[in-house]
């Protein structure tokens, strides 16, 4: 993946090439700057900045080690994981878990940056709402560490999950009865109505407690927005508002 290899070390006045990514990540790590693909003296300083807080030489160049520090996140939410007995739902919850904890979140414009571009297989833009692509994005992780078939639909949109859940007779609808939510177990989707397609936010279910279930989601926020900033861990209550793609 091109954005977790350096090309060659990035110094003052280039220009394009990986330059955007590596202010995005001093952004990400607090030290934020201009995204606009140019290596000027706010760059360098920006770098300079995140060099002193992981105490690197303070050269203002991104070489090979500065490189490693500014993509760890991504890679140690990238690192597999020992199954241990878990089941495809549970491992994939365990991949989110991993991913959570890392911070992932959009930087320079809304749905843009290399969070956003891992989980959209190299998309970005304001159209490129990514909840549904994190979330099967970690169940893509499970699914490759346990060599099985994906549990649910890989894809970017919510009603196209939603569909296929239906065709594999894996779709459970508006969940009422206590019955029917002791069949949502961890790693399951939900999948919230609305929008023009009929639905517009997904993310994984982490588990059910009573009327409410907890959730790992991307592409939110505190409030709920299906169209947020980060990866965040919710609290949902149930309601006509839920269908649910099982696994």
């Amino acid at each position: 993946m091109s954005d977790l290899q350096l090309e060659k070390p990035l110094s003052k006045s280039m220009k394009g090439g990986q330059v955007k990514l590596i202010q995005e990540w001093v952004t990400l790590h607090g030290c934020a700057t201009g995204i606009d693909n140019e290596y000027g003296p706010a760059t360098v300083a920006a770098v300079k900045l995140f060099q002193a807080k992981v105490k690197l030489p303070q050269t203002g160049v991104v070489d090979q080690a500065t490189f490693d520090k500014l993509v760890a996140p991504m890679r140690r939410a990238l690192k597999p994981i020992a199954p241990n007995g878990r089941t495809l739902g549970q491992l994939g919850l365990a991949y989110a878990q991993q991913h959570l904890k890392q911070g992932p979140r959009e930087v320079g414009k809304p749905n843009c940056g290399p969070w956003v571009r891992l989980y959209m297989d190299g998309n970005e833009g304001e159209q490129w709402f990514w909840c549904a692509g994190f979330a099967t994005f970690c169940l893509r992780q499970a699914s490759h560490t346990l060599d099985q078939k994906m549990p649910v639909l890989r894809s970017f949109g919510v009603r196209q999950i939603a569909d296929a859940a239906k065709a594999a007779r894996t779709f459970l609808g508006r969940p009422t009865t206590v019955a029917q939510r002791k069949r949502i177990h961890p790693g399951a989707l939900f999948l919230e109505e609305g929008g023009r397609t009929g639905y517009l936010h997904t993310g994984m279910v982490v588990n059910v407690a009573g009327s409410v279930f907890h959730t790992i989601e991307g592409n939110s926020n505190p409030g709920g927005s299906n169209n947020g900033f980060e990866v965040i861990a919710r609290t949902r209550a149930f309601g006509p508002a839920y269908d649910f793609a099982l696994v």
